[in-house]
């Protein structure tokens, strides 16, 4: 893996130890009742099945989502007939955003171009960054916290990257450089908003290139054994990644903590049992929640845990719908030590379509409500007291921002010492344990809590 260049930077601990006996798979809880959409109107429900064909549907879809996220979907247009969003990438603090758009045309012969979005300002508003010739769809963008777009575009066997920039009438580009590699997948934009990185996974290890930001253009910053997916930010520095590690002979997908401070020194961050695959989704570095996927309880399900804590990894019945899958997509921020307070956007895919979720760790209620026309799904960002923010863009409107306030849960949770089943079959909250004194440890040694409680 070769790299050419044109143009001529405190941390929370990740180590782990050995994980616990593996418990035994979880018993389905009972099915609970269904949530109603709020604010725009009714959406069809569905409730927690104990069926495991019906399980194995909710996988497969859930599969199938994150597919078609995957790959490009030039062909396809909206029912109102506007430009289909491509994936629609955020700045850490959201006051930008990029995606890949094209002009109205027939299907196959739209010209494709980066758009960037500034959102910190009174009105949402963006800026087309069409060059001379038109985008391959499946290029990335990624902006930055200076309003410039970064964009990845694959030239034969190698990947080429510029920063794009509005200058006046007209965009300009400033090369950056390339790597010899034929796949290369953008990671989420760094926390401080200075650096992008990408990931390049091989048969037996996955190089880290940091690829705007550095010095003397495109750069690899560490080279971790074994198959790498997805990429977490764990702090605000931009110095501990999570990834999704499976060891170069194979077994479970585990997720791993990368220290770019130290030469990408690798450690365990995720290990729920020994042969589970247990996958990070996303952090809120201000309260340490993580949001995280693992087969643990004996099938795929969508879990909470704090990172450094020594309480149990939670796996809310609230969150098991069937037929549909559920993906977390932002987290509220600025919840010091209070991660059961942060507010969790998801997004929900099903039949008819997607829609939004709003769940806290604390409530056990899952809110729905009905997306925008045009909403990016997966697309969004919280502000720090609670209202979360859904860009769209449609026939009517090219540029807009929806808001939806945070709902408080019916029922607040009991801070101390429940031990009955939530409304809806909800996982108790960790906050209604009875307190434990003891060392805080990693999230790999908390136990899995599995067993279903009889109501």
């Amino acid at each position: 893996m070769t790299a050419c260049a044109i143009e001529g930077g405190s941390a929370g601990a990740a180590a782990t130890a050995d994980p616990e006996a593996e418990p035994e798979p979880e018993e389905p809880g009972e099915p609970g009742e269904p949530a109603e959409a709020d604010g725009s109107g009714l959406l069809p429900e569905s409730v927690a099945d104990e069926n495991a064909a019906k399980a194995g549907e909710a996988e497969e879809a859930e599969a199938s989502s994150r597919e078609a996220d995957a790959r490009p979907d030039a062909d396809e247009v909206p029912a109102d007939g506007a430009p289909l969003p491509r994936g629609f990438t955020l700045t850490a603090d959201g006051a930008y955003a990029a995606r890949l758009t094209a002009a109205p045309g027939p299907p196959g012969e739209r010209a494709w171009y980066p758009e960037r979005w500034t959102l910190d300002g009174p009105e949402p508003y963006a800026v087309p960054l069409p060059l001379d010739q038109p985008e391959e769809p499946d290029s990335e963008v990624a902006p930055l916290a200076d309003g410039r777009v970064l964009i990845r575009r694959r030239v034969a066997d190698r990947q080429m990257f510029s920063l794009l920039y509005p200058t006046g009438p007209g965009t300009g580009e400033l090369l950056l450089g390339a790597v010899g590699c034929a796949e290369m997948t953008l990671l989420p934009p760094s926390p401080d908003g200075l650096c992008v990185y990408a990931l390049a996974a091989g048969e037996d290890h996955a190089s880290l290139w940091l690829v705007a930001g550095g010095a003397f253009g495109p750069e690899e910053v560490a080279r971790i054994p074994g198959r790498c997916s997805g990429g977490v930010w764990l702090d605000r520095a931009g110095r501990m990644l999570a990834l999704d590690r499976q060891e170069p002979g194979g077994g479970p997908v585990k997720a791993v903590a990368v220290d770019l401070g130290r030469q990408g020194e690798v450690t365990p961050l995720l290990q729920i049992a020994p042969g589970s695959d247990d996958r990070l989704l996303l952090a809120d570095p201000d309260s340490g929640l993580l949001l995280l996927r693992s087969d643990a309880p004996g099938h795929d399900r969508l879990g909470w845990g704090v990172l450094g804590s020594c309480l149990p990894v939670r796996f809310p019945e609230c969150l098991r719908l069937a037929d549909v899958a559920v993906t977390p997509f932002a987290v509220q921020p600025g919840q010091m030590l209070m991660p059961e307070s942060c507010a969790v956007a998801l997004r929900i895919d099903g039949a008819p379509g997607s829609w939004v979720g709003v769940w806290r760790p604390a409530g056990r209620q899952l809110h729905q409500f009905a997306a925008p026309l045009g909403w990016v799904p997966g697309a969004g960002y919280w502000s720090r007291d609670g209202v979360l923010h859904l860009p769209y863009a449609n026939g009517a409107t090219p540029c807009g921002v929806a808001l939806v306030n945070a709902p408080e849960d019916v029922e607040p949770s009991r801070l101390t010492g429940s031990t009955g089943g939530g409304e809806g079959g909800g996982e108790p909250s960790a906050a209604e344990a009875a307190p434990v004194v003891c060392k805080p440890v990693p999230l790999g040694q908390a136990p899995l809590h599995g067993a279903a409680r009889p109501d």
